[in-house]
């Protein structure tokens, strides 16, 4: 890897690292709608709990997709550091692992891929955390407050 390619792992391990925010929001709409639910469920109208059903359900996803970044987050920062010497290092330590396949014709994906692919990843996380946050408010428009 070139200097080039450790500024841009570099780059998007900061990226990773300040899109933790989304996970901690997407964390605590889960949690609240799940004590929301455990809490009050029997004397929710069906709506509101319909929609914090809904967010708890997609806190989920969200929890796979925050997993997902995180460990993204810590390989950039390790290819970037040269704690990782190469992709092709990479990709054997995550075969050993079970973290990929172990195709010995499978060549090492370039760090283009590599990295469009955690951008999709983070958008889909951005977007389930949408999600989230729509259905919460959309709960507390419907409740009751009388």
């Amino acid at each position: 890897m070139n200097d080039t390619d450790r500024a841009t792992c570099a780059a998007l391990a900061g990226l990773l690292r300040a899109a933790g925010v989304l996970a901690l929001w997407g964390f605590a709409l889960s949690a609240i709608a799940a004590l929301v639910l455990a809490l009050t469920l029997r004397s929710l109208p069906t709506t509101p709990s319909m929609a914090f059903g809904a967010v708890a359900i997609l806190g989920v996803l969200e929890r796979y997709f925050a997993f997902r970044l995180r460990l993204d987050q810590a390989l950039f920062e390790d290819l970037a550091r040269g704690a990782i010497a190469s992709l092709e290092a990479l990709d054997q330590a995550l075969a050993r692992l079970g973290l990929r396949a172990s195709d010995a014709s499978s060549a090492a994906r370039p760090l283009a891929d590599r990295t469009q692919g955690t951008r999709q990843l983070l958008q889909r996380h951005a977007i389930v955390v949408a999600c989230q946050s729509a259905m919460f408010l959309l709960a507390l428009m419907t409740q009751d407050l009388t």
